[in-house]
């Protein structure tokens, strides 16, 4: 199954996003992106790709401890960026990002020890994707990017890390997204 680590924001803190996206698609050259759903909104903390189903429950054990040695702590999304040239728009975090970053690190460590093959270590941007170049044609960002500048949400107290599993859709189903399923959920240190 097709997994990774994430956090997600709490449902006004979507609202106020997808507010500022439904802006941001009413740019001229909007079309030329694919534009994430509300659904899969998320700050992914790792990606694990394709992980044995015999390697969830170590993987499982792993994430909770890392949850476990983690405490709660603040973040809330603010501004955006680019990854490539255009190859996704995102919006970026703000806050505790120290504490983000060693959760990520964790959460990497975790699969490592499960005996998921991680690839090479690449330093963690937090970041929650709002849209993807189409294939390989790119599209110059920078206008969305700069539409960003400004956005902010509330911060808010993340408390919980979860496992999820990507669903990607059937090939040649335009506009078709992803659906996502939580497999796990741990309440970070000092939460609940």
């Amino acid at each position: 199954m097709r997994l990774f680590a994430a956090l997600v924001p709490p449902d006004d803190v979507v609202d106020r996003l997808a507010r500022t996206v439904a802006e941001l698609r009413r740019l001229p050259g909007a079309d030329g992106l694919r534009w994430t759903g509300r659904p899969g909104w998320h700050l992914t903390l790792a990606f694990y790709g394709e992980v044995d189903a015999d390697t969830v429950p170590e993987l499982s054990d792993r994430l909770g401890r890392a949850a476990g040695r983690t405490p709660a702590f603040s973040l809330a999304l603010r501004g955006g960026g680019q990854f490539g040239r255009g190859s996704a728009l995102w919006a970026g975090a703000d806050g505790d990002l120290r504490t983000l970053g060693l959760l990520a690190s964790r959460a990497e460590a975790a699969a490592r020890k499960a005996g998921v093959p991680m690839g090479e270590h690449r330093p963690y941007t937090a970041h929650l994707t709002v849209a993807r170049g189409r294939g390989r044609h790119t599209v110059d960002v920078r206008p969305w990017v700069r539409a960003l500048q400004d956005f902010s949400s509330r911060p808010w107290t993340v408390d919980e890390l979860l496992l999820v599993r990507s669903l990607l859709p059937g090939s040649g189903v335009p506009g078709a997204q992803p659906r996502y399923e939580t497999v796990g959920r741990w309440p970070l240190n000092g939460a609940r």
